[in-house]
């Protein structure tokens, strides 16, 4: 799941991004256009009481992020709620956000 909050003075919108809990059993990572592709510096962390791994990370109103979810130091996952999907030069996706 994502969701979307506009600063009040339309400075930044902060997505928080969380990802059911059985997906991963040791960790996530986002990994996108906006951190190089790095599978560790955005780690969500797990919040056992909802059942969710979760993160939140603000960006610049009007820009688009590509992302996905490093799963477990090994799988790559998408986001089903993603604005949009493009396909990459390794015949998979990249999820969209349009902010």
């Amino acid at each position: 799941m994502i969701s979307k909050r506009v600063s009040p003075k339309g400075r930044s919108v902060r997505v928080t991004f969380a990802v059911p809990a059985q997906l991963a059993k040791r960790s996530i990572c986002i990994a996108g256009s906006f951190n190089d592709w790095d599978t560790e510096s955005h780690p969500l962390r797990l919040d056992e009481k909802r059942g969710v791994w979760q993160r939140a990370i603000s960006f610049k109103p009007g820009t688009e992020v590509q992302f996905r979810y490093f799963v477990d130091g090994h799988a790559w996952h998408n986001e089903a709620e993603a604005d949009a999907w493009v396909p990459t030069p390794f015949f998979s996706d990249n999820s969209v956000l349009a902010l």
